[in-house]
């Protein structure tokens, strides 16, 4: 079965995050902006981290410029005012694109892998989620209205079902 694992992404820290390292875990996918009038999602999303990280979950936001030019920032800055305005602790990757020839692969696989009438289809906007069970399976595709808080019992189905104790390592 095909699953996340095999993809990387480029963190704004610079580091490089191979998604088979988030295996057991549960994984929500989000592209960001932070000019976009859904923006205020991020708090929500922290929270919901903030919650449920412990129990497995992890987040990563992706950076977007496609939709509204809505993501002008770049890399330093991107990462200063994700920090500054949100205080967010979950994963960012550098920006990038989600639609189009040069869509990072992570995206063209959550859009193939989606069922239902969003199947293969294009992202249309910012704050697009994509919830992936603890397997690397994508589960669900959410809309950009969707708020992050409507995600908890489904979010808290995957936590739960772990048959082990995720173990962090101390940084």
């Amino acid at each position: 079965m095909e699953n996340i694992y095999r993809f990387s992404v480029k963190l704004l820290n610079g580091e490089t995050l191979a998604l088979r390292s988030l295996q057991g875990r549960p994984v929500l996918i989000v592209n960001i902006a932070s000019k976009c009038s859904f923006a205020p999602q991020l708090s929500a999303l922290e929270k919901l981290y903030k919650k449920y990280h412990p129990m497995g979950l992890e987040i990563i936001a992706f950076p977007c410029h496609q939709f509204g030019r809505n993501e002008p920032l770049e890399n330093e800055m991107l990462r200063e005012f994700y920090q500054s305005h949100f205080n967010l602790s979950f994963h960012i990757s550098e920006k990038v694109l989600v639609n189009g020839p040069d869509a990072h692969p992570l995206f063209n696989y959550l859009k193939v892998n989606t069922r239902g009438i969003a199947q293969n289809r294009a992202i249309k906007w910012n704050f697009t989620k994509f919830l992936v069970n603890s397997e690397g399976v994508l589960l669900s595709r959410y809309a950009p209205r969707t708020k992050p808080e409507t995600l908890k019992s489904i979010i808290e189905s995957q936590v739960s079902n772990e048959s082990r104790p995720i173990q962090f390592a101390k940084v």
